[in-house]
């Protein structure tokens, strides 16, 4: 027998790594490295070989308000009440692209990278977690167009800390209720594809279940109206709701303060209430929504090569 040592024998087991076992989104950390590859080619390759480029950027959320603010606003006459309906539909709008996008990519980021899934062991949460960046990559460019709205309809450039924390509350709480989303219906969506037409059409409800078309009171005085009033309570509970106010809040809001003095129809159309408080309370259902997807994937990743 030889006496040569073994060159292992003192490393600590808890120093390898098994094969195929996953921390979850510990593994995104220690991988940061791809995780920035991954973010770097879905920004650069999505415009590839356009013409326009990131122009798309600002073109198909303005073609995108457009439509809305002539069907909705003048068609269908929901901007009535409504002072500067243009800013209120538009600081909506760039909240529901950001959800839409980032949901949506979460959901295939699995099935569109199994090639990469099926012959390389890596952290399969690396592929949604780049997907929800990529979307607020791409949601950049609507903010600064929202800006350019703002001020042309009058906002008095006085941004106010509150303000500034509401538009970071409202981005975080939307990132962190489409990654838990994503992670769940992407670890369902392998093995089961039709969740990709559920994610379809739950972000076509999505519009319709947040004051993005019309204003939250409105969804008050039609549960008063059938004596549901503890709907509003959970309207005003969804996180993607809270999200929109606090846009409005840091956007629209200030743009209505300059026709306080000439236009009393602003004290008739306020904000959501406790706006606060039950920001706390949606960032705590998108904690949970993300925590159970989260949970959902790591039980289900082990059988990704496989199914796929």
């Amino acid at each position: 027998m030889s006496n040569t040592p073994d060159p292992f024998a003192a490393v600590p087991r808890a120093e390898f790594d098994v094969p195929g076992r996953s921390r979850g989104l510990l593994d995104v950390f220690r991988w940061h490295y791809l995780l920035r590859l991954l973010i770097r080619t879905g920004v650069t390759t999505r415009y590839r070989n356009s013409v326009l480029g990131w122009t798309w950027s600002y073109v198909r959320p303005a073609a995108q308000f457009l439509v809305f603010w002539a069907v909705m606003g003048l068609f269908l006459d929901l901007n009535r009440g409504i002072p500067n309906y243009a800013v209120y539909l538009f600081s909506g709008i760039v909240v529901i692209n950001l959800f839409s996008e980032a949901f949506k990519n979460a959901t295939t980021s699995i099935v569109g990278n199994a090639p990469l899934v099926r012959k390389v062991f890596l952290p399969r949460q690396l592929f949604a977690v780049s997907a929800v960046v990529v979307a607020f990559v791409h949601f950049l460019p609507q903010v600064a167009l929202l800006l350019v709205v703002c001020l042309f309809m009058g906002w008095i450039v006085q941004v106010s800390i509150l303000q500034v924390l509401a538009i970071f509350a409202a981005v975080i709480l939307i990132l962190l209720f489409a990654l838990g989303l994503g992670l769940f219906f992407g670890a369902v969506n392998v093995r089961f594809r039709d969740a990709e037409n559920i994610v379809e059409l739950l972000l076509l409800l999505a519009t319709w279940a947040s004051p993005v078309l019309y204003h939250w009171t409105m969804v008050a005085q039609a549960a008063r109206t059938v004596g549901l009033d503890w709907l509003t309570e959970l309207y005003l509970l969804n996180p993607i709701t809270q999200a929109v106010e606090l846009f409005h809040y840091a956007f629209w809001y200030p743009v209505t303060d300059t026709s306080r003095s000439t236009s009393p129809v602003v004290a008739d159309m306020p904000l959501a209430p406790d706006l606060g408080i039950n920001t706390l309370w949606a960032f705590l259902i998108g904690l949970v929504v993300f925590f159970v997807g989260q949970l959902v994937f790591r039980r289900l990743e082990g059988r990704f090569a496989q199914d796929l």
